[in-house]
C-alpha cells in the first residue's frame, strides 16, 4: 500500500503493472485518474497550481487509505497525488485499488476519492482570463463523504 505526493507526472500503465506484478491473487483493480480541465465554473482555465503541507498531506492520505482497508478486504492501494503548476490535460491524481473481487475494489476506490477531495489538505489556485482565483470546496464533495457514514 502506498501514498506518494509528488511534482512529477506519473505513468498509469507503469503504476498498474507495479501494483499487480507477481500477484495471482488479484481478481480486480479499480482505478481513478483525475485530470486538469480547461474549464471550471464556466470560465476557461489556462493553469492550476496545487499547494499542500508535505507532512500533513502524506499523513492525511495514508489515513484515508487505512480507513478504506478497514472497510474492505483489499490487497493493495496506491494513491499518487501531484502538486505544483499543472495545465489542462495534465494528470493530478491516481488511485489504484486491488482486491480479489470487483465490488470491493470499486467501492474502496470511490471512497478514497471522496475522502481525498474533502480531507486531504490541498489548495487549488486556477488561472483564468480574469486572473487567478482560489477554488472553494464544493457542497457536492461534502455530500459524497456523508453518504459513507451510512455505509
Amino acid at each position: 500500500m502506498g501514498v506518494r505526493v509528488q511534482e512529477e507526472a506519473f505513468d498509469v500503465g507503469r503504476e498498474l503493472a507495479a501494483l499487480t506484478a507477481g500477484r495471482v491473487d488479484v481478481g480486480a483493480v479499480a482505478s481513478f485518474v483525475g485530470l486538469v480541465r480547461d474549464r471550471n465554473d464556466g470560465q476557461g482555465i489556462s493553469a492550476m497550481t496545487l499547494e499542500h503541507y508535505p507532512g500533513m498531506t502524506q499523513s492525511a492520505l495514508e489515513d484515508i487509505v487505512e480507513q478504506a482497508k478497514s472497510r474492505w478486504d483489499l490487497l493493495d492501494v496506491l494513491v499518487v497525488h501531484r502538486y505544483g503548476r499543472l495545465v489542462p490535460g495534465d494528470s493530478i491524481v491516481l488511485v489504484l485499488v486491488s482486491s480479489a473481487h470487483r465490488g470491493e475494489a470499486f467501492s474502496a476506490c470511490e471512497f478514497v476519492m471522496d475522502f481525498l477531495k474533502t480531507n486531504a489538505p490541498f489548495w487549488k489556485k486556477e488561472v483564468t482570463p480574469d486572473g487567478a482565483r482560489w477554488v472553494e470546496a464544493r457542497e457536492s464533495d461534502a455530500a459524497a463523504v456523508q453518504r459513507w457514514d451510512a455505509s
